[in-house]
């Protein structure tokens, strides 16, 4: 005998977030900075002045539902784009259909899901209707607009932050889910405050990953008749591992590895074992950290801790003897080192000032007497002639020029007293003094 679905003999094949997908902005929750009372968003649509925007959010906040309640009230014709089967003759012609309903007065709404996926051809091909008003565009990305979207589309459209939702949001997402008759008010669902509370922190901000949890806890859950009841136990089964937003490829990427270094930088240890772990728990290449690593060990302390770059180098090895998951300790030994260790952007600070000289000023030529004469016409020409060789000096130090003339007297290494570095201070100081005592 074949086995029905729970939802057999209600015709209810959806998953649970489309069939309970609100249909207004009374049933939306969330994103009260941009829907709440007198809020522009919500002015903008409850006028019917609705003009080409983007939505940017993470996953689950109500882009794609906002999009489809805006074309209800409006009463637009709604087009649905998504970059997989988007083609530049299937883009121009619904955008000619939409061209002509235009012309006798019927709005029409196109939806570009995950718009920063589609190439530039494809974004291209709407722009002149967007401009002549032939359609209101909104384009839904995970992505920054700023990089994803083409410039000429994005300056025709305002864009709107959209948050991850909050647990309370989330909970009341749930508590609707169950009461209404699309989702499981036809059943009598079992489930405490408790665990639903914990499929809302499961789902860290995203509600369809809520709901698909609480569809998956409700047909597992223990039947009996029309009752089904969801146990901690059971439930514990779907929630144990989190999905941590972070893309290796876009933005999310580069804020969390621009938070670790700042973290370092301000020496605050914890924030920055925090953004490291996140970067960890999201899949991020071990490897690159560690060369992250190197890099802050010079640019961030350089000569402060002159171990600090060793520590680096050493940890960057062993993540590629061991690999993840074992190598974590090691990343975590560094991020801990590098926090404490005293801070120096003197290094960093002198290659910069030494780039500028050599961007704006011509290629100056090398001093003859630090030039290297393998051959007889090179010494001929000059080439080695004054030659002083330091460890010849009592002081190991000489009068003998080395800076190209024009550019003598110029200074890019200026040393702080954190750390190890007031021994180089001091040392550049002596040796100053020296010239200053021995050059003409």
């Amino acid at each position: 005998m074949k086995q029905e679905s729970l939802f057999a003999n209600s015709g209810q094949n959806e998953p649970l977030a489309n069939r309970v997908r609100p249909q207004n902005l009374d049933q939306f929750v969330g994103q009260e900075q941009l829907l709440g009372p007198g809020k522009i968003l919500r002015e903008i649509i409850d006028n019917d002045q609705v003009s080409s925007m983007i939505f940017w959010g993470p996953p689950g906040v109500g882009k794609t539902t906002l999009a489809e309640i805006i074309a209800r009230q409006s009463q637009a014709s709604f087009f649905n784009f998504s970059a997989v089967d988007s083609s530049i003759t299937k883009i121009r012609k619904i955008m000619k259909q939409a061209e002509a309903e235009h012309e006798v007065g019927q709005k029409t709404l196109v939806f570009v899901d995950e718009i920063h996926r589609f190439n530039k051809a494809q974004q291209d091909a709407f722009l002149p209707y967007v401009e002549r008003g032939s359609i209101t565009l909104i384009g839904a990305t995970t992505e920054n607009p700023s990089f994803e979207v083409n410039s000429a589309l994005l300056s025709r459209c305002k864009v709107f932050v959209l948050k991850p939702l909050e647990v309370k949001d989330i909970i009341k997402l749930l508590q609707n889910a169950l009461r209404n008759p699309n989702g499981f008010g036809k059943l009598t669902v079992k489930i405490s405050e408790q665990e639903i509370k914990a499929i809302a922190k499961f789902a860290n901000g995203d509600a369809r990953t809520a709901l698909n949890t609480l569809e998956m806890a409700v047909l597992n859950g223990h039947k009996t008749g029309n009752t089904i009841a969801v146990t901690m136990d059971s439930l514990g089964q779907l929630i144990t591992q989190k999905s941590v937003l972070y893309d290796k490829d876009g933005e999310e990427h580069y804020n969390i590895i621009s938070a670790l270094h700042k973290s370092m930088r301000n020496s605050d240890v914890d924030a920055a074992i925090y953004w490291l772990s996140r970067m960890l728990e999201g899949g991020e290449d071990p490897l690159y950290i560690a060369r992250r690593l190197v890099r802050f060990a010079s640019e961030d302390i350089g000569l402060a801790d002159t171990n600090a770059l060793n520590v680096a180098v050493n940890v960057f090895q062993a993540c590629q003897f061991i690999g993840m998951p074992e190598c974590d300790v090691h990343l975590t030994e560094a991020v801990i080192y590098l926090s404490l260790a005293p801070k120096s952007n003197a290094v960093y600070k002198a290659r910069l000032a030494a780039e500028e000289d050599v961007k704006k000023t011509i290629d100056e030529p090398v001093p003859l007497q630090i030039r290297n004469a393998p051959t007889k016409l090179m010494k001929n020409l000059g080439y080695g002639k004054g030659y002083q060789l330091a460890h010849y000096a009592k002081d190991k130090l000489t009068t003998m020029k080395t800076m190209p003339p024009s550019l003598e007297g110029h200074e890019y290494y200026l040393p702080t007293s954190q750390g190890h570095e007031d021994r180089f201070k001091k040392r550049l100081e002596q040796i100053k003094e020296w010239h200053r005592e021995h050059d003409d």
